[in-house]
Order: C-alpha cells, then sequence, then structure tokens
C-alpha cells in the first residue's frame, strides 16, 4: 500500500514536500517512483529513485527544482518541491512502476495565487 500525503494550495515559486508511506512490500528493495495527472492529461513520470537512495533521475520539466528521496528505515518516500510554477498543477502519485501502474491515491498540488 502505497500513501501520499503532503499536498496543498501554493503560490507561484513556492515550495512543498510530498511523503509516501509504503506498506506491505519490502520498501527498501525497489526502485520507486513519482508520477503525476495534471488536469485533463494522462500520467507523466517525474522522478525514480534507486532502493538504496544512491541515484535519482528526474523529467526535463522538474530537474534542478525537484528532488527525490527516501528512508528506508520509515518505509517513505519524499519529493520535495521548489519553485513551484502554475503548470505542476497536478495530482501526484508515488507508484512501483515508472508507468505508475502501482500507485497510491495522490494528492494534490495546486499552485495558483
Amino acid at each position: 500500500q502505497l500513501v501520499e500525503s503532503g499536498g496543498g494550495l501554493v503560490q507561484p515559486g513556492g515550495s512543498l514536500r510530498l511523503s509516501c508511506a509504503a506498506s506491505g512490500f519490502t520498501f527498501g528493495s525497489r526502485w520507486m517512483y513519482w508520477v503525476r495527472r495534471a488536469p485533463g492529461k494522462g500520467l507523466e513520470w517525474i522522478s525514480s529513485i534507486t532502493s538504496s537512495g544512491d541515484h535519482t533521475y528526474y523529467a526535463d520539466s522538474v530537474k534542478g527544482r525537484f528532488t527525490i528521496s527516501r528512508d528506508n528505515a520509515k518505509n517513505t518516500l519524499y519529493l520535495q518541491m521548489t519553485s513551484l510554477k502554475p503548470e505542476d498543477t497536478a495530482v501526484y502519485f508515488c507508484s512501483k512502476d515508472y508507468r505508475g501502474d502501482d500507485r497510491g491515491q495522490g494528492t494534490q498540488v495546486t499552485v495558483s495565487s
């Protein structure tokens, strides 16, 4: 099970940190992912992290602004988002796969003044 939290309404240029609590599987042995769905669009992969957390990957749309991390002792995945833009408005999901097929229920992020 994956349960996201931390979303909300933020002004452009602001920051948010999303969390994803994982249970029911061996979290520390799996790569993990963040994907998002903007209004009227399909799922978009935005970031991946290796099982150990040593390597991270980002979509060009968020590179340099978002940081993925994990705490395997707490079975928790994070996404630190900075310099948020209105186009970052979306439902954000943590997922066990890059397509988002095995994802949580999501948390809404709205970037608006």
